[in-house]
């Protein structure tokens, strides 16, 4: 089968969807990669470097496409790239189909297959494929030397001849792959650090980093839905939960949030008056601000200083700021999901494999992910 990767080309975006190790390997299962010339600069990776792979590098982007039965993608295509994808062809990327209607209708109009990573079930053999922990592990460091470089002073406790520097204190807010990735990294620099989940499970894996776990209000197992996220809490969930952090506000140089609902806007974690209450020069570090902000003064893609002092960072697609490992993890994890679902050279998109239907959104002319038809049927009505 022939397999295209085609350059990508959302302002900013600095990843690719293969690398020449991933070349090697998709060549080594009988398939033929067709790389665009240029697809891989952003990353540090040059063509020659996936022409020693085993990639044919290709000029130009409608004869990539021509003939293609594969297409590799990071984010969802543009509407002109749709039009060059073959029908029948197989697109794999991450799609964001429960925010993405247009890109949904536009492919199965098309009448491409198309995979979204995004929507990879959180199974233990489908780790090695989960595309939003691997860009969540980048994003949660990241977020802590934002945060580092942010403040007026340093992390690490020091006593030096000119006097003793006392830890920063830090509070992460979200204990998911990012959350837990950020906890992590502020104990290396050395800070003190809390971390708070509405999930209690995540307690001991908190604790387990070195951090202290902030039990603020009360909650259950049901915070937490099938495939490990955490709920959308109730509006008197969510009050109850901010009066009670606000006391540990004033105490902290610096406060990461990260918590996200696939589907959804990010839950209003920090309000105004919240913020008001963080001391001068304190920062927070908003990993939410694509789905706009977990803070309510968060000013998606932009950084300024509140009237009472505080930064507030709202970095978009941190992950591509690290792109050599950023194009790593992704590439792998797109040859992982690759390798898993074509088998004999075909892909059978009627396989009742978990991997399969919870990624497949569109087949046959069609949108086919339930979840996805719920959205789509909830935004027409």
């Amino acid at each position: 089968m022939k397999v295209v990767v085609p350059r990508e080309l959302t302002a900013g975006e600095t990843r690719v969807a293969a690398t020449p190790r991933t070349v090697k390997r998709m060549d080594r299962a009988g398939l033929e990669v067709h790389v665009e010339a240029g697809a891989g600069q952003a990353s540090g990776i040059t063509d020659s470097e996936f022409a020693e792979a085993g990639a044919t590098l290709i000029e130009d982007r409608a004869a990539l496409f021509a003939g293609s039965e594969i297409i590799l993608c990071v984010k969802p295509p543009d509407p002109e790239t749709i039009t060059q994808m073959p029908s029948g062809a197989f697109l794999i990327a991450v799609l964001d189909p429960l925010i993405e209607h247009e890109v949904v209708t536009q492919l199965a109009d098309r009448g491409v297959s198309a995979f979204s990573l995004d929507m990879v079930p959180r199974i233990a053999r489908a780790q090695s494929m989960d595309v939003l922990s691997s860009m969540s592990t980048l994003t949660g460091y990241q977020a802590v030397l934002l945060a580092a470089m942010a403040l007026p002073g340093i992390m690490p406790y020091l006593t030096t001849a000119a006097g003793t520097l006392h830890p920063s204190k830090v509070l992460v807010l979200g204990a998911g792959v990012a959350g837990l990735q950020a906890i992590a990294t502020a104990r290396r620099l050395g800070a003190l650090v809390w971390g708070y989940d509405i999930r209690p499970v995540v307690k001991e894996q908190v604790e387990s980093l070195g951090a202290e776990f902030l039990e603020l209000i009360d909650t259950s197992d049901a915070a937490e839905d099938a495939g490990g996220y955490a709920k959308e809490q109730s509006q008197d969930q969510a009050a109850e939960q901010q009066r009670a952090m606000t006391a540990h506000l004033a105490e902290m140089d610096a406060v990461i949030t990260t918590a996200l609902i696939p589907g959804r806007p990010a839950p209003i974690l920090l309000t105004a008056e919240m913020v008001e209450a963080m001391k001068p020069g304190s920062v927070i570090v908003d990993l939410a601000a694509e789905r706009g902000g977990n803070c309510e003064l968060t000013r998606p893609g932009e950084n300024f200083t509140s009237d009472g002092g505080v930064t507030i960072l709202g970095p978009l697609d941190l992950h591509c700021s690290v792109p050599a490992h950023a194009s790593l993890m992704y590439a792998n994890n797109v040859a992982n999901f690759l390798l898993h679902v074509c088998r004999d050279g075909r892909i059978d998109v009627e396989s009742e494999d978990e991997v399969v239907r919870g990624t497949l959104v569109t087949s046959g002319g069609r949108v086919v992910h339930e979840r996805v038809l719920e959205v789509l049927g909830a935004t027409k009505s």
